[in-house]
């Protein structure tokens, strides 16, 4: 499915990243997937991205917004193969993805940062 993911940059500080977290928690912004990068580029899907990057914004964060594909996909060995196969054979670059799934759960959440989120999501059947 096609999400909007939320998208900052944190100072590489103590706290800057429980200080988001806890801004999107006291909202009742609920977080379903999350990367920081070494740069400090923190990359969010929650449950609700208009009022997270209203949030964010209201306390001074540039957020950026982009369509990103989120699916779930089995958490077993080469599950996630097939879908990137799609994506690939549709002509659609993968820029970036995160995700993961606990041990022994059934499935792993995965996204997908795409030039082209419909495409890519079209072709994938996602």
């Amino acid at each position: 499915m096609i999400r909007i993911e939320i998208s900052l940059r944190l100072p590489n500080s103590p706290g800057s990243l429980a200080g988001v977290c806890r801004l999107l928690s006291d909202e009742r912004v609920n977080i379903l997937a999350i990367t920081l990068e070494v740069g400090g580029q923190l990359r969010l899907v929650v449950d609700n991205h208009v009022h997270g990057a209203a949030v964010l914004r209201e306390h001074h964060h540039q957020v950026t917004e982009r369509d990103v594909i989120v699916t779930a996909v089995p958490n077993s060995p080469g599950a996630l193969a097939p879908t990137l196969k799609l994506v690939s054979d549709a002509n659609v670059n993968i820029e970036y993805a995160y995700g993961g799934g606990s041990d022994g759960a059934p499935t792993a959440t995965i996204v997908l940062g795409v030039e082209d989120a419909q495409r890519a999501a079209a072709a994938a059947g996602v």
